[in-house]
């Protein structure tokens, strides 16, 4: 019998490495794409007369003054609603079209301040540690392909061949158990005697997200452990099943197959 209190008991707090924290990868090459602008832009800073510098620059080249959402830490791409001057509801995008628009902008957002009193002083800079800000809001997802990455590295080590993002159309007889809806499993290892479906996630924090995720796993386990040659296997972790213990108790008695980064190695072994 599995013991669900030593499957609790061994939850990991973090799944978090230093790399964790900022893709710094992706945030160089989101203000590279923008560089030459923001050096443009890098003439209003200490200008006396704004405006004269705005017309300086639309003069020259008017696109770059449309990567100015992004000094406000917005990636609007003309999606962006605000209340102009007038109170009118606008695109943001659309104040960068002509130069009273842009005036307006660094006006009423303080940007204007800012420049003039040479409070920033490299927009290029300014804007590397905005993308970092921004960036953080991209690890919820990344705890999960952190997650993916630990599970793909025990594997590799462990000699056990797999493949990944896998669809669920691959099987028609588990298309058949599954319904209309398509499934992406995270892992597929296939043995000489069972396929093994794969799902994996880690949850550091609590949320509605995991009683829903307990409760689809409940429903499509079922189905396809009753489709001769194939098994589903669930390995997740972290601490934020704690505040969702009774429906992975619930979850564990129903699902077979649920292993987190202590005892997957359980599950090694018995497909070896």
């Amino acid at each position: 019998m599995k013991d669900f209190d030593i499957f609790m008991s061994q939850l990991q707090e973090t799944n978090q490495t230093l790399d964790f924290f900022c893709d710094f990868e992706k945030i160089e090459k989101n203000v590279n794409d923008i560089k030459l602008s923001l050096c443009m832009l890098n003439s209003l800073i200490g200008a006396t007369d704004l405006r004269a510098a705005v017309e300086t620059i639309w003069n020259r080249d008017k696109t770059a003054f449309n990567v100015m959402d992004i000094l406000i830490a917005v990636r609007s791409e003309g999606k962006k609603i605000v209340l102009n001057s007038y109170g009118q509801c606008i695109v943001l995008d659309t104040l960068f079209q002509s130069i009273d628009g842009v005036m307006e902008y660094l006006n009423n957002t303080g940007l204007a301040d800012l420049f003039q009193q040479k409070k920033i002083n490299d927009l290029v800079d300014y804007v590397f540690g905005i993308e970092t800000g921004l960036d953080t809001n991209a690890r919820k997802n990344r705890s999960g392909h952190v997650m993916e990455g630990m599970v793909a590295s025990i594997l590799r080590k462990e000699g056990v061949n797999f493949r990944q993002e896998v669809y669920s159309s691959e099987w028609q007889s588990i298309t058949k158990v599954l319904g209309d809806d398509e499934k992406r499993f995270d892992f597929v290892i296939e043995t000489p005697k069972k396929i093994y479906l794969i799902e994996v996630n880690f949850y550091s924090g609590g949320g509605s997200k995991l009683n829903e995720v307990a409760r689809s796993y409940s429903d499509i386990a079922p189905k396809i452990n009753s489709v001769d040659g194939f098994e589903f296997v669930w390995i997740t972790d972290g601490i934020g099943w704690k505040s969702a213990k009774n429906k992975l108790q619930e979850a564990y008695g129903i699902i077979p197959s649920i292993y987190n980064l202590v005892s997957i190695d359980q599950f090694i072994k018995s497909i070896k």
